[in-house]
């Protein structure tokens, strides 16, 4: 065959990918940019003015606005959808997302259960 034969055989596939504006675009990039440090900004601006007062809510707060960062972060710089790679990057993620939250509680769990049964208790009317 020639090499005129051979030029053409890879064009008109996108191999998966599809034209979403977000998908490595200057505007797609600029967009998470200004998304991750408004998403960034608000919790610091909660933290260091203590607008709320109550610390359990600014807390839930800046864990909300983590999950939507890393929601951010997985759209407009890792370009993963559904679409992606016939769906394995998405199931990859999930099981991923599967295994941090069993480690995650596995050692919370753990971390309570020491402090409860492990530490000392001091009776403080007895001390000289």
């Amino acid at each position: 065959m020639t090499a005129d034969a051979h030029a053409g055989a890879g064009e008109g596939h996108d191999h998966g990918r599809d034209a979403s504006p977000s998908h490595a675009t200057l505007r797609g990039y600029m967009t998470g940019f200004v998304l991750s440090v408004v998403l960034t900004a608000i919790p610091f601006w909660l933290v260091m003015t203590d607008a709320l007062g109550d610390n359990t809510l600014t807390a839930m707060i800046i864990m909300g606005m983590a999950m939507v960062q890393i929601v951010v972060h997985m759209i407009y710089f890792l370009h993963m959808d559904a679409k992606s790679e016939g769906g394995w990057t998405m199931m990859a993620l999930v099981f991923t997302l599967i295994l941090v939250v069993i480690a995650l509680t596995g050692s919370l769990w753990v971390m309570y259960h020491l402090n409860t049964n492990m530490m000392p208790i001091h009776d403080m009317s007895q001390l000289p």
